[in-house]
C-alpha cells in the first residue's frame, strides 16, 4: 500500500510540473531607436516625396538620433516627422530627449523649443505631399529657458478630438501640469496609451496629463485652421468623412518643426499580447490579448 502511494504521489508531481509554465515577467521593452542608423523609420518631410531626407534633417551620430538644421539656410514650411514602421494600440511609449542650438530663421514662433511625439498618427505613406503635420495626437515636448516658462508634455489635436473627464476639450493644444523642462536638459517623457479608451502623458516619472476617447474629428486645428486651409494639405474629403471615427491604433513619430534637438532613446513596451497562462510568452502587464501570439511547447 505505502509502495503504491508513494507512486500516485509520484506521479502526481511530475503532472502538475509539466503543466507548470514558468514565465520571465520582466518587461521587454523594444528599442525603436536602434542607437545606429534609422532602420524601421520613414520620413516625411511637407513638399518632399516619403523617404526624401531633405537637407539632412534626420540622422544618427554617436548613438544619437539628431534633427538638425545645419543643412538649411531658412525655414520655409517644412515640418518633417519621422515614422516607426509599425502601428501599435496598447503601449508605453518612452523618449529621452534635450533641445539644443537655435531654432532655424523662418521657423513660426511657436515652434521655439518645440517639438512633439504624435500618438496614434497616420502613417507616412498615407500623408500627402504638402501635408505639415499627421492627423494624430501630438505629445508635445517644449523647453524652457530662464524668461519665459512653460508646461512640458501638453497635448496638441491636428484632426483628432479627446475627452476629459466625460466633456469634449474644445481647445486645440491643453497644457499638462508638468514643471519646466530646460532647454539643452535631458528629459524623460512616456506616454502611456490604451487604444481608444484612456491615454496619460509622464515626465520624469510624474503624472501630468490624462485624457480619454480619441477619434478623428475637430477641423484640422478647431477653428483656426481648417481641413482644407492654412496649408495643412491633408486630403481633406476622406478625413471629413472619417468624423468621428475612434482612434485605436496607430503610428508614432518624432517631429521636426524647427528646432534642432536629439534623442538618445526611443523604446516601446506592447501592452498587447498572448494572456494564455499556460503560454511560454505570457506577460502579466498584457493589458489586450492577442492569443493569436502565443507560443507553447
Amino acid at each position: 500500500m505505502k509502495r503504491r502511494i508513494a507512486f500516485y504521489l509520484s506521479l502526481f508531481v511530475l503532472l502538475t510540473s509539466c503543466g507548470h509554465v514558468k514565465h520571465d515577467d520582466s518587461e521587454q521593452w523594444i528599442q525603436l531607436f536602434n542607437g545606429k542608423d534609422l532602420t524601421g523609420w520613414d520620413i516625411k518631410i511637407a513638399g518632399h516625396p516619403l523617404n526624401e531626407n531633405f537637407n539632412n534633417n534626420f540622422y544618427v551620430k554617436d548613438s544619437v538620433l539628431k534633427i538638425d538644421y545645419s543643412g538649411f539656410q531658412k525655414f520655409s514650411r517644412e515640418f518633417g516627422h519621422l515614422y516607426y514602421k509599425e502601428p501599435f494600440s496598447y503601449y508605453r511609449v518612452r523618449v529621452e530627449y534635450r533641445f539644443t542650438g537655435q531654432q532655424l530663421e523662418g521657423g513660426p514662433d511657436y515652434a521655439w523649443l518645440n517639438s512633439g511625439v504624435m500618438l496614434h498618427s497616420q502613417s507616412a505613406a498615407s500623408v500627402s505631399i504638402n501635408q505639415s503635420f499627421p492627423v494624430s495626437l501630438e505629445m508635445q515636448l517644449l523647453a524652457s529657458d530662464e524668461k519665459q516658462k512653460r508646461t512640458n508634455a501638453n497635448l496638441c489635436t491636428p484632426g483628432t478630438e479627446v475627452d476629459m473627464k466625460g466633456s469634449l476639450v474644445n481647445s486645440h493644444c491643453i497644457n499638462s501640469s508638468s514643471k519646466s523642462s530646460l532647454a539643452n536638459e535631458w528629459v524623460t517623457a512616456e506616454a502611456i496609451v490604451l487604444g481608444d479608451s484612456l491615454i496619460q502623458h509622464i515626465v520624469n516619472n510624474e503624472v501630468v496629463l490624462t485624457y480619454e476617447h480619441p477619434r478623428v474629428g475637430g477641423g484640422f486645428v478647431n477653428n483656426d485652421l481648417t481641413w482644407t486651409s492654412g496649408g495643412f494639405g491633408a486630403d481633406s474629403t476622406s478625413w471629413i468623412q472619417k468624423q468621428g471615427t475612434a482612434l485605436k491604433s496607430g503610428y508614432i513619430a518624432l517631429q521636426a518643426e524647427s528646432h534642432p534637438l536629439e534623442f538618445r532613446k526611443v523604446e516601446l513596451l506592447n501592452l498587447e499580447g498572448c494572456m494564455d497562462q499556460t503560454a511560454l510568452n505570457y506577460k502579466p502587464y498584457f493589458i489586450k490579448a492577442d492569443n493569436s501570439k502565443c507560443k507553447y511547447r
